[in-house]
């Protein structure tokens, strides 16, 4: 005869939620979840309250960044282009958070990997396009890892706080940058926009076969899961997750916290140094202004959306790219200025930080009835 009573794991498996033990093992992982996805939906709907004041529909704008983001073909490649150096830019300051260090000098990083990768070109007119390829990718990662381990170097000999240091480095990139392209690596040619010598079509790294995305997508995709494993499945990344927990105890215990913030900072700095090259490479073609796109800036909001986790910074940066390529179709068919897609990732910003107070504060996550 069969029994009544389902047996007790069946129904734990059955019904898991229901179960307090689910809740308290997984609760913390469901929180990173649900906190950062309701704050993107507060935001999103905050500022579908912001398009109706100025007369225009939440609902069209909501169905236009989706398909400016996803909708098509086209635009999915769009998205996966803007994505991969996003992904690179919001590793430069989701690893150093393993430290417990805000470094948000990520597009500093980039200016400086690319004016390197630029310069490698450059300096390597006749060697085998792989060759120069493989140099620039080298020089933008040294010298995007070099930037930020200044801030690194500031923090741990001199007490500077990385976050101020990281942020005015970005300025100092800014006018490096403009000083070389304006002056010693300036193109004669180029007359309106001030711009380097092009690294010539054979160096360009082109694109996945069968579509109209980069490489680049590939190059933040490997960083992403090289992060994730060395943080979270080597010794040396139990090492930093323990200075950044507790840098006292990581002094105690013989662990050499210097050479662990120099060593996240630089390579924190190369992922950065990296989209510089990927964006002269696969994009530009050369160095100039444009490059300042404000890539590192969003990795910054990518990288807290993501909990500083770097396989969830993939889907993410996909996220914030998709909503990024949408900012022309918003312009075209509703009206709105191209800067409103700056103002939606600002109030993302603030909703994910606000949201922070949360974590661990949600009853029902934690078992509780």
């Amino acid at each position: 005869m069969t029994s009544e009573v389902a047996d007790p794991a069946e129904a734990v498996a059955i019904a898991p939620a229901a179960d307090p033990g689910f809740l308290q093992r997984h609760g913390a992982g469901i929180e990173y979840v649900l906190i950062p996805g309701a704050a993107l939906i507060g935001a999103l709907a905050l500022f579908g309250v912001f398009v109706a004041l100025f007369g225009k529909n939440p609902l069209d704008l909501y169905f236009y960044m989706y398909y400016g983001a996803f909708g098509t073909w086209f635009s999915w490649q769009n998205t996966l282009t803007r994505a991969a150096p996003l992904i690179l830019t919001a590793l430069c300051t989701a690893m150093p958070a393993q430290l417990g260090m805000v470094i948000i000098g990520g597009e500093g990083a980039l200016l400086i990997g690319a004016l390197a990768a630029t310069s490698a070109a450059l300096a390597l007119p006749s060697m085998p396009p792989l060759m120069v390829q493989f140099a620039m990718a080298a020089a933008g990662m040294i010298g995007g890892g070099l930037w930020i381990m200044l801030s690194g170097g500031l923090r741990h000999y001199r007490g500077v706080n990385e976050t101020i240091s990281s942020l005015l480095l970005v300025y100092i990139a800014l006018a490096i940058l403009n000083h070389l392209v304006e002056g010693v690596m300036r193109d004669p040619a180029s007359l309106n926009k001030p711009s380097t010598r092009e690294i010539g079509a054979a160096n360009m790294i082109g694109s996945i076969p069968g579509t109209d995305v980069h490489w680049g997508l590939v190059f933040g995709i490997v960083a992403a899961i090289a992060a994730y494993i060395l943080i979270y499945h080597t010794a040396f990344g139990f090492a930093a997750r323990l200075a950044g927990g507790n840098i006292r105890a990581a002094r105690i215990v013989g662990l050499s916290v210097g050479k662990l913030i120099l060593t996240i900072c630089f390579l924190a700095g190369a992922s950065a140094g990296l989209a510089g090259m990927v964006e002269v490479a696969a994009v530009q073609g050369r160095t100039n202004a444009n490059l300042a796109a404000g890539y590192g800036f969003t990795g910054i909001l990518v990288a807290f959306l993501a909990r500083q986790n770097p396989l969830a910074i993939i889907p993410v940066a996909i996220l914030l790219g998709g909503i990024s390529a949408s900012g022309g179709l918003l312009q075209r068919r509703l009206g709105l200025p191209d800067a409103s897609v700056l103002v939606l990732q600002g109030v993302i910003f603030v909703f994910v930080l606000a949201s922070d107070a949360l974590y661990g504060r949600i009853g029902f996550l934690k078992g509780k009835s």
